[in-house]
């Protein structure tokens, strides 16, 4: 009930640094606002994932001690032709690769959204049919995208969904963060009634995931609940985006090695991602509108959380894409990303935008008892452009001079 670090080629380490995976749970879902992620897996039989969407890892991880050797490309992550992805474990080294404990025995497949789509808040939800046999180790799992900067724990990890072979009727969901990691992770299982294997058949695994709350399901069935309250005063660092890993391990410290009654090749077949956003408040405090010109709300154009998504001024209306948030450090969020100065700007009428949270100074904002909102690193003021307060008028940074267009109601 611990994940490690994984090894990965430096390559993929430039691009990914990828750690442990744990346990935890998430919560009954919440009503969902919009789709983020889509990915239901259809393509030609024998094609590698879309690698806008997703990219493999590659190599061997000694910190779980698991034997398989992570290929790129479809040799061992394919999609059918039938609408799903097959990640499959095989008994073999066509690589002649070498793993921690000497030449590889096994090949399997790991692959990620980092850097490629991230997400703080919502439902994430996969529907997968899971493999059969002893020193298999599916799993569902998320890190928090600064894991490159603040590394495992601090980063935190989310398992959404883990089985090991040796409990053919049992998942978890468990947690991970400082002072809560590896066999400490925060989380519990969930059991299917009457004997029955998840490898029987498709299962559809979620979280929904709040401020200060996750919620873990099977099936829709919500069987474990997540809060601060639950890890003993440490840090909850369930705050930020995370990103998406699917893989298949074998063996390893939780699921012990594969035996003469395992079976290769073992499938872990994947029917769908998706991920929505979600009506619950978004972080640090409650979050709130935040109201300028005209009584006129900024607004995240289209409720779009991708990145460089327009930040205007719109008719307030309640909805997600008004809802800010000060969680403290510097940042002012909605929809799970922060609000940014394109390009790290610093010169008047440089645009805000929204982007992945990613603590450089065009996210880090202070609030002013004079009600401006400036960017530290300009040293410039968040401005309605042309001192208009019509609906879709662009926010952006420039010289504080105390006028109407330049001051703002935090509420929350």
């Amino acid at each position: 009930m611990r994940r490690r670090p994984h090894l990965l080629l430096a390559a993929v380490l430039a691009a990914t640094t990828i750690v442990p995976l744990g346990l935890t749970a998430s919560a009954a879902p919440a009503a969902p606002a919009a789709a983020t992620f889509t990915d239901d897996f259809d393509g030609a039989a024998g094609s590698p994932v879309d690698g806008s969407k997703w990219q493999y890892e590659t190599g061997d991880n000694v910190n779980n001690h698991e034997l398989e050797w992570y290929t790129a490309g479809a040799n061992n992550g394919a999609l059918d032709g039938q609408g799903h992805l097959v990640i499959t474990a095989k008994q073999e080294n066509p690589g002649n690769n070498n793993c921690w404990y000497g030449y590889c025995q096994y090949t399997s497949a790991r692959i990620n959204t980092s850097q490629r789509f991230t997400q703080a808040y919502g439902h994430f939800e996969a529907r997968m049919q899971v493999p059969r046999g002893q020193g298999m180790w599916p799993a569902f799992w998320m890190l928090g995208d600064n894991i490159g900067n603040v590394g495992w724990p601090q980063s935190g990890e989310l398992d959404i969904m883990e089985n090991v072979g040796f409990e053919p009727g049992s998942v978890h969901g468990t947690i991970h963060g400082p002072g809560y990691s590896g066999s400490a992770g925060v989380g519990a299982g969930y059991t299917l009634p009457g004997g029955q294997s998840f490898a029987d058949g498709f299962h559809t695994f979620a979280v929904d995931w709040s401020p200060n709350s996750i919620t873990w399901s099977v099936d829709g069935n919500a069987y474990e609940t997540r809060t601060p309250a639950d890890i003993g005063g440490n840090q909850w660092v369930f705050d930020h985006p995370f990103f998406i890993i699917l893989n298949l391990a074998v063996g390893g410290y939780w699921p012990g090695n594969p035996d003469g009654s395992t079976q290769f090749p073992a499938k872990l077949v994947v029917d769908y991602v998706h991920v929505t956003t979600s009506s619950t408040t978004p972080p640090g405090g409650g979050g709130g509108s935040i109201t300028g010109l005209g009584g006129k709300c900024v607004d995240v154009a289209g409720a779009n959380p991708a990145n460089g998504t327009a930040v205007q001024l719109y008719d307030c209306n309640g909805s997600t894409a008004q809802q800010w948030s000060r969680p403290g450090d510097g940042t002012i969020r909605a929809l799970g990303k922060c609000l940014d100065v394109s390009n790290g700007g610093t010169a008047n009428g440089t645009l805000v935008q929204l982007w992945d949270c990613n603590g450089s100074g065009a996210q880090n904002w202070a609030v002013s008892g004079a009600n401006d909102i400036v960017n530290v690193q300009a040293n410039k003021c968040l401005d309605a452009s042309n001192n208009s307060s019509a609906n879709g008028t662009r926010l952006q940074i420039w010289d504080c001079a105390g006028t109407a267009n330049q001051k703002w109601s935090v509420n929350g």
